[in-house]
């Protein structure tokens, strides 16, 4: 049906709005996506704008499938300390002073397994045909990855993690707006 609803647009060429709480249907048949919260606007884009540039927690954890990993804790030395202690890198462009309440975001695809950032536990393998979503255990925090072209995992199983710094997305944990 989807599908026919965006023929059926591209063929009318006219402005129509579509409401829905179907993310993937917002992502597959928008122009433009307004992101409502409780009746408030939370953001206004295109979807590869929301997708790659949430502008708050709410949009970060509603754009996406698997959803955001989002992570409570700090700044501290130039590095992400979770509550849990994990550390994580910071982009480049991310650089700030210590702070506390901060939220580390990166979505489960930009996250590699075989690097060096972190080493993590496999607790889940879901097989999802071209690719497995993992659930992880790094340092306490459960991280969740989609991993592509590679053998299958094991319960279990020690593996690397590698960030893909440039894809991290860090919020104010009390406001929930983006900070870098």
């Amino acid at each position: 049906m989807r599908a026919e609803i965006k023929k059926l647009h591209q063929r009318l060429g006219r402005t129509s709005i579509y409401v829905t709480h179907d993310q993937t249907e917002a992502m597959t048949l928008a122009d433009r996506i307004v992101v409502l919260n409780k009746g408030r606007i939370e953001q206004i884009g295109r979807p590869s704008e929301l997708y790659e540039n949430p502008a708050n927690l709410f949009v970060a954890s509603f754009i996406g499938s698997p959803e955001m990993n989002l992570i409570e804790g700090r700044i501290d030395n130039g590095a992400f300390v979770a509550d849990d202690g994990l550390r994580l890198p910071l982009p480049a462009d991310a650089r700030m002073g210590d702070r506390d309440g901060v939220v580390y975001g990166i979505r489960p695809q930009h996250i590699s397994v075989g690097g060096n950032h972190s080493q993590a536990r496999v607790q889940v393998v879901e097989p999802t045909g071209e690719a497995q979503e993992l659930t992880l255990s790094a340092g306490g925090v459960d991280l969740v990855a989609e991993v592509r072209d590679q053998p299958p995992f094991k319960l279990d199983q020690e593996v690397g993690l590698e960030i893909m710094v440039s894809k991290v997305h860090l919020f104010d944990a009390r406001s929930g707006t983006r900070i870098a």
